[in-house]
């Protein structure tokens, strides 16, 4: 699984909005503040409202701003509306054979894609936009096998242990 470059900016300007709070923040702005090219940033807002991630205000002083809770919208939906379903691997012959793959009763390492593919769901499903980018969050899996946001200092102090 790659995360494109379009995730990773849409990403940063969502992280834009989500510190604007309900402010109108313009495409341009954006996309100045983040490094990211005008007309790739014009392409991701299209991409985010077709999404329905964010909403587009029209006007003198229009731009852009959240049309999702950014406190119960998971780093795995921002991606997934980017990007996407998250697939680890793709089989040709499944591609071709309507999703069946005509090797997995005798693919030893299926079941290994099919697990790291649901350790990603995890990982990015167990954080929301909002943690990260206010909160300062990331994931981190702790005892019990499950995958829980914690602060940077709650993460060094879990790596102490």
């Amino acid at each position: 699984m790659e995360i494109s470059k379009k995730t990773d900016y849409a990403i940063r300007m969502l992280a834009e909005l989500v510190r604007s709070g309900d402010e109108v923040v313009s495409v341009r702005q954006a996309a100045e503040n983040n490094s990211i090219p005008y007309s790739f940033a014009r392409s991701i807002q299209h991409d985010l409202v077709l999404a329905g991630v964010i909403e587009s205000v029209r006007g003198s002083h229009g731009g852009m701003r959240l049309a999702i809770d950014p406190k119960e919208t998971t780093v795995r939906q921002i991606v997934e509306a980017v990007q996407g379903p998250i697939h680890v691997q793709s089989c040709d012959s499944a591609l071709a054979n309507d999703g069946l793959c005509l090797y997995r009763p005798e693919c030893n390492f299926s079941p290994i894609w099919c697990e790291a593919e649901s350790i990603l769901h995890d990982f990015f499903d167990s954080v929301t936009l909002y943690q990260v980018v206010v909160e300062k969050r990331c994931p981190m899996l702790v005892p019990g096998h499950q995958f829980v946001a914690l602060t940077p200092e709650e993460r060094q102090a879990m790596l102490e242990k």
